[in-house]
């Protein structure tokens, strides 16, 4: 696993095969999503097992009223 940061945005690279076929968007501004906001994701992994992570990447921003998180997933779901 490889973790990078530039202070507003990180990214896990799980291994050397990147390729997706999927992207899920989790983001949060009021302060109890942003609390809640790691247990909706983790609820999304369990709810979609038959997908296999590929990559995730978190980005904070903020302005003068609102601080917002998003975790975006790449994945990779195979044909049913």
């Amino acid at each position: 696993m490889q973790l990078e940061s530039n202070g507003s945005s990180g990214k896990v690279s799980f291994d050397g095969d990147s390729d997706f076929n999927g992207v899920k968007v989790f983001s949060a501004t009021m302060m109890n999503q942003r609390g809640r906001l790691g247990e909706t994701v983790t609820e999304w992994i369990q709810d979609n097992s038959h997908c296999e992570i590929k990559d995730a990447v978190v980005t904070q921003s903020s302005d003068e009223a609102f601080h917002c998180i998003s975790i975006t997933l790449f994945y990779w779901e195979d044909d049913a």
